[in-house]
């Protein structure tokens, strides 16, 4: 090369250390060859290192560069599916005006929530086609002059105008500048007003800046110029005022003053003379919130330092003609809040103000006393607070919190009635999130089908179910409290870092550590949990102090399955040991019991090193664990060493080891940047493949042996799946995004069979929850409309409370609940077998309808046919049929809804008595020959004695025939009395006491 003109690549000159390693190496080459035989050098090369370059055309000299080929397999998009939703915004939530549905922002749409439910029943979200939609939603609000259109503003600068009972989107308002709140008020038809920040200019170069906020009032209405342009403009608009980036904008009750605040000011606006501009008030501390009396003239502020101060400034005498002057106002000062004021809101009567913040306690406060009452350990930080009457005329609160949950607040009890809950996953939302490098806890519960995941406070686990996309319950692993004093520098909390179940389900191991300081000692615990069937609950069962002493925890794994009886526990830490753990049982024979707990079965060490990854072959016969450059296979019954590998072909220390296969014949050791795979039968390397980038996570096939190696990038991953036939990866795919943890998500039986697929649960960097595979195929969200894409749950009746619902009504199919992704159906599969993967993997009904009728259904008889087209008829037979009374729904997020009895409802249920049970005449009846004693078996085969020469004989069918339609059968009753009267139902009429039975024939 040097030849033909191409110089050698530059390179940094050495030091004299890195002189002399390099000679050392070169030696140790030179004398490995020589001492080498001939089958040593047959071994095929499978990296083949090139040099491209170019020459300048002016006789400079080319430039050389060096690129490895290690796959000529060109990399493809994995398919992938998020099951976590972006957070929601602070805005406070809207209520429809009927209180059946609220409206939520997040992200760059909003989504209509059930109140009843909390399912999501509809989602408004513009186009790509109708413009640049990359931008979030900031502010919304209701029309007021028509409740079935919703107005948001973006930081796109487009107002939105939407038709909530279609999800229509009516037209798009270009005002020009990013909006960050809006208004409005019904004296002002057609009118809005727009919360905006401008970039200012400095040296000639646009600049952000907190000084920069203006308001401005903008028509609905779009000018006539660009009439039928998908986005328009204002046909008017008109500033008000400048401002510093503001936090909130509202209108007064009466509609003749406009309060916005920003910085430490609140800035006020007589509407009737808005050239007049803003008149500023001062605040000692930032304000945070803004919220405007009800039905009086004045306005309430949260600042940072947790005060609330209401601002008696809403009048003429506050006028001035001097536009842009500072002023004092006379206020009244409320504190409670040790943190900032996040949420504030009054009550529709105006006695009452609420208010929220980081303390997770919602406090409301008597205006007129000053005094106040707490609604304690709501759930999180609240993010704003929102009153709602439900259909009943009850009075409730809603509190999005900021972990993204709905908190809904009865106002007559004070207390929770019922939650709505995701995923709550960013540990941001309440402390700062941890490094790459710190662990990240995530595991697979069989049982329950859940998943076990990191919670938004690090001390804690939450429990997920994909199928039903519900979170069942949250685990405290480590006791802490969420909120410290505002000038005390917040305490370092503890944090979940591991967390294993084992095979069989029963056990849940997790490692908590909290890091010491000067004052504090580092803390390290080792908690195995059991799961309890009845409750379906995680339960304590053994805490372990320092199991490693005051080092970290390296690895943790379960026995794949129970050696001598019993699971074994493994853990390494960076004291250089690994320790097994077993359970033991103690046996009270005066209470009958037995109680298992875990104790420290043995310990391992190997030359000092420590040990940084553990795993059991798929038989527990074998335990590897990775020792710096060393990889040792020990004997689990007797803790024998049996072999220890060398890893020298790895460029650092192992990271990891994994058995592959069902066999568990090939191992393969990980380290930084390359990938070893040894062959346990033979003893040798099969292969060795580097790598371009760091390795962030390795999982093997449990089935089959491949192997998926995931490497990260600046803002991506790449999947390499390798089998032990190749160094080469026979596939490669690509992910848009990093991951902090990943592992194997169980398949449904009917994809088990499909050995080489890869069905993968991971945690990315964004701290999003991701599903990836083979088989996994994204389903886009649609804008739907409201009332035309659900049907709501019909408000249930008292006396459908008392007596259940009637068998002979309507199946109600809720169709509201949103599927995330499906799995792409083949040709050939066996419908029974589609239906048993997770709700959100299942395809869409329309596809499966021929197939699932076709299985359901079978042809009529071609007997049946000719008898139907010739008249005949078949006598149908009664069977006896039990129907189980269908469960009362009226329950939300574990607790039954309270509903209130009205006048009417209660006069009906009255009169409904007073004619069928006071005013009825006693019908006629037959009676028959009693078989047993002169008496008549009833329906049930019960006999019953007369009483006072009364009897109570039901009809039967005799020889199968049908009693007429006109004759009523009393019902057997438990007491009587000479005064009674038999009562009656049709013959047609379903069974009693919680069985809906079906009369039989007599025989």
């Amino acid at each position: 090369m040097t030849e033909l003109g191409f110089s050698l690549p530059k390179r940094d000159p050495l030091h004299k250390a890195e002189l002399l390693e390099e000679e050392r190496i070169r030696k140790a080459i030179l004398d490995a060859r020589a001492r080498a035989r001939e089958e040593d050098f047959d071994v095929p090369c499978r990296v083949m290192r090139g040099f491209t370059g170019f020459k300048e055309a002016d006789g400079e000299k080319g430039h050389a560069q060096a690129s490895t080929s290690v796959s000529a397999v060109q990399p493809q998009s994995w398919p992938w599916i998020a099951i976590t939703e972006l957070p929601t915004n602070k805005h406070p939530a809207l209520f429809t005006k009927d209180g059946s549905y609220f409206f939520s922002i997040v992200g760059a749409s909003v989504k209509i929530y059930s109140t009843n439910t909390g399912l999501v029943v509809s989602t408004l979200c513009a186009r790509r086609d109708t413009g640049t939609y990359s931008d979030a939603i900031t502010s919304a609000i209701l029309n007021p002059h028509n409740a079935y259109q919703l107005i948001t503003g973006a930081l796109d600068g487009h107002i939105r105008v939407w038709d909530i009972l279609d999800g229509v989107l009516l037209h798009t308002i270009d005002v020009g500048y990013p909006i960050r709140h809006i208004a409005a008020h019904e004296q002002w038809k057609d009118f809005l007003f727009v919360a905006v920040t401008r970039s200012g200019k400095k040296n000639g170069k646009a600049k952000e800046s907190d000084d920069n906020g203006v308001v401005l009032r903008v028509s609905l209405k779009p000018s006539s110029a660009i009439l039928e342009l998908p986005i328009q403009a204002p046909s008017e608009s008109m500033l008000v005022g400048k401002t510093r980036t503001t936090r909130g904008l509202a209108i007064s009750a009466g509609g003749s003053w406009l309060v916005a605040i920003g910085g430490h000011k609140a800035y006020v606006a007589s509407t009737a003379n808005l050239k007049a501009g803003f008149i500023k008030y001062v605040s000692p501390e930032a304000l945070t919130c803004l919220a405007c009396h009800p039905t009086e003239e004045y306005f309430a502020t949260g600042d940072e330092k947790g005060n609330i101060r209401l601002w008696y400034c809403l009048h003429e005498n506050a006028a001035t003609p001097k536009a842009g002057l500072e002023k004092r106002a006379p206020t009244t000062t409320l504190h409670w809040h040790a943190h900032s004021v996040s949420a504030l809101e009054f009550t529709p009567n105006g006695a009452y103000l609420l208010s929220g913040g980081e303390e997770a306690v919602l406090v409301i406060w008597q205006i007129h006393s000053g005094k106040r009452e707490f609604v304690p350990r709501v759930g999180g930080p609240i993010h704003s607070v929102t009153v709602s009457r439900t259909q009943s005329g009850e009075e409730e609160y809603l509190l999005c919190l900021a972990d993204a949950s709905f908190v809904f607040i009865s106002a007559a009890m004070l207390k929770i009635s019922r939650s709505y809950s995701g995923i709550k996953l960013d540990p941001a939302i309440s402390h700062s999130r941890p490094s790459t490098s710190v662990p990240t806890p995530l595991a697979v519960h069989s049982l329950s089908s859940t998943l076990i995941l990191p919670s938004s406070h690090p001390s804690s686990l939450q429990t997920y179910s994909p199928s039903s996309s519900k979170l069942f319950s949250e685990l405290e692993v480590s006791p802490s409290n969420p909120v410290s004093r505002r000038d005390e520098k917040m305490l370092e909390p503890s944090r979940v870092e591991r967390a294993i179940v084992s095979p069989s389900g029963e056990w849940l191991a997790t490692i908590d550590s909290r890091e010491g300081d000067e004052s504090f000692r580092g803390e390290v615990f080792l908690k195995v949990w059991q799961w309890e069937r009845l409750s379906g609950l995680w339960t304590l069962n053994t805490r372990i102090d320092r199991p490693h002493g005051s080092a970290k925890v390296t690895s943790i794994a379960f026995s794949p399955h129970e050696s001598f009886g019993r699971p074994l526990l493994v853990t390494s830490g960076k004291d250089g040991n690994v320790k097994c753990w077993r359970t033991r049982s103690v046996v009270d024979k005066k209470a009958g019991t037995s109680e298992v707990f875990w104790v420290a079965r043995s310990s391992l060490s190997f030359k000092r090193e420590i040990p940084w990854s553990v795993s059991w072959s798929p038989d527990s016969s074998l335990l590897a664990a990775a020792f710096g450059a060393y990889v040792a296979i020990y004997d689990p019954p007797s803790n024998a060493l049996i072999r220890a590998f060398t890893t020298s072909e790895l460029r650092g220390p192992v990271r990891s080891v994994h058995f592959l296969g069902l066999e568990g014949r090939f191992l393969a050791v990980a380290g930084r940047t390359d990938v070893v795979l040894w062959d346990l039968v033979t003893q040798r390397v099969q292969w060795h493949h580097p790598i371009a980038h760091p390795i962030t996570a390795v999982v093997s096939h449990p089935r089959d042996e491949h192997l998926a190696i995931f490497c990260s990038k600046t803002l991506s991953s790449t999947v390499s799946i390798f089998s032990p036939s190749s160094s080469s990866p026979h596939k490669t795919y690509t992910l848009p995004f990093t991951l902090r943890n990943i592992i194997w998500y169980p398949q449904s039986p009917s994809k088990a069979k499909e050995t080489s697929s890869f069905h993968l649960v991971g945690i990315t960097d964004s701290w999003d929850v991701i599903f990836c595979g083979d088989d996994i195929v994204a389903e886009r969200s649609v804008t739907r409309g409201l009332f035309t894409s659900s049907q709501e749950p019909q408000r249930r009746t008292l006396f459908q409370d008392i007596f259940g619902d009637s068998a002979l009504s309507m199946v109600h199919i809720d169709s509201v609940i949103q599927k995330k992704a499906a799995i792409a159906p083949k040709a050939g599969d066996i419908i029974t077998n589609i239906l048993d993967g997770p709700a959100y993997l299942i395809p869409p009904l329309e596809t499966l309808y021929e197939t699932l009728m076709s299985q359901f259904l079978t042809p009529c008889p071609l007997d049946d046919v000719t008898a139907h087209e010739s008249g005949e008829t078949r006598e149908e037979e009664d069977v006896i049929m039990d129907v189980d009374a269908p469960r009362d729904s009226s329950f939300a997020g574990g607790a039954r809804t309270e509903r209130v009895v009205d006048a009417q409802e209660m006069d009906a249920l009255i009169g409904l008595f007073r004619h069928h049970c006071v005013k009825a005449p006693a019908p006629a009846t037959r009676t028959q020959p009693s078989p047993s004693n002169g008496h008549a078996p009833d329906v049930h085969g019960n006999v019953h004695k007369p009483t006072n020469g009364h009897s109570h004989t039901p009809k039967l069918k005799v020889n199968n025939a049908a009693p007429h339609p006109n004759i009523d059968i009393p019902i057997p009753t438990g007491r009587s009395s000479p005064d009674d009267t038999s009562r009656t139902v049709p013959s047609s009429s379903p069974a009693t006491a919680g069985k809906k039975r079906k009369m039989a024939t007599a025989s």
